[in-house]
């Protein structure tokens, strides 16, 4: 019983651990990069966004 029990499923290394959480933080700033960029597009044109032929 003093044994570890092996974890069920894939263990990451240290290097995959920091990869992932880098590729991760730049998927969250290319994400917020594009809100960001589409809420000045719809202040840029204002409420003309609405009016539109129907």
């Amino acid at each position: 019983m003093a044994d570890k029990p092996e974890p069920d499923g894939i263990v990451l290394t240290e290097a995959q651990k920091k990869s992932r959480r880098q590729r991760s933080i730049a998927i969250a700033l290319a994400l917020g990069v594009l809100v960001i960029l589409f809420f000045a597009v719809t202040m840029v044109k204002g409420p003309a966004v609405l009016v539109r032929p129907l």
